[in-house]
């Protein structure tokens, strides 16, 4: 399928690894110019395998999403090198496993930053531009834990629901403006944050994380866990223009693992 983004410019976030990675290279693979963001000195590399891998033209931009002016100046840069953006990928590593007792108001403070805040940030930083266009794709991923809430995941099942709320309320002022919103909701997906919570699973349970990471997969009706390239494809298709009519929606990618009918 032609998903229509030769020529395109995608921003992703958190792109030197795990999901953002994945999201950035398919979107390359798919004729997109990318600018990817991280504040991990792995960022150059990624950028190097990406146009390695696909020919295109990629541009990293070293930023924390935590703190709004590096957010700007990396909007900024990319603009100035690019002239525009198209695509929007709001993205950001997970906040820390622990039960409610188990974490203070601090945790809980600087894991908003981290998912909640950066979202905000990064939409205030590129909504504006897309608005003078009169187009634009932006695709958040969370969790399909907004679906189910995963234990020892109390951050995470609680603040991601904030930005699919967030991304919904968009979703209705951005839509007449010709700006689609829309989230993508993976459950297990093997990546080094995956990694790190079958860690946590093991140490808690006595087991290994080979066999956390078995009993995870034994969850989803597919029998496995979904690959970072299933998950490329899966959100290039949803920022393109193959999908111009899903506006608003929370897209699950999980095998089938959440089990409401809605």
């Amino acid at each position: 399928m032609e998903l229509g983004l030769k020529g395109k410019v995608a921003l992703v976030a958190a792109a030197s690894k795990g999901l953002g990675r994945a999201a950035a290279m398919e979107l390359a693979r798919e004729g997109a110019r990318v600018v990817v963001l991280a504040r991990s000195d792995r960022l150059r590399t990624t950028a190097d395998e990406i146009h390695s891998q696909t020919g295109a033209d990629v541009l990293p931009i070293q930023a924390d999403l935590t703190q709004g002016d590096q957010i700007e100046a990396a909007v900024r840069q990319a603009l100035d090198r690019f002239g525009q953006i198209d695509i929007l990928i709001v993205n950001a590593g997970g906040p820390p496993p622990g039960a409610f007792l188990s974490l203070k108001a601090a945790d809980w403070e600087a894991a908003f930053q981290l998912t909640v805040m950066s979202a905000v940030r990064l939409c205030y930083a590129v909504v504006p531009h897309m608005v003078e266009r009169g187009s634009g794709s932006i695709v958040a991923t969370q969790s399909y834990t907004i679906k189910q809430p995963m234990a020892n995941l109390i951050l995470s099942n609680a603040l991601r629901l904030a930005v699919v709320g967030l991304m919904k309320s968009l979703a209705d002022e951005l839509g007449p403006k010709g700006i689609r919103v829309n989230t993508i909701n993976p459950a297990w997906t093997y990546t080094d944050r995956v990694e790190q919570l079958m860690a946590d699973r093991a140490k808690r349970a006595g087991t290994t994380p080979e066999q956390e990471a078995a009993k995870a997969a034994a969850e989803i009706p597919l029998g496995r866990m979904g690959t970072v390239e299933e998950y490329g494809r899966a959100i290039a298709w949803l920022a393109s223009p193959a999908s111009n009519f899903i506006h608003g929606h929370a897209l699950l990618f999980d095998g089938g693992a959440v089990r409401t009918p809605l």
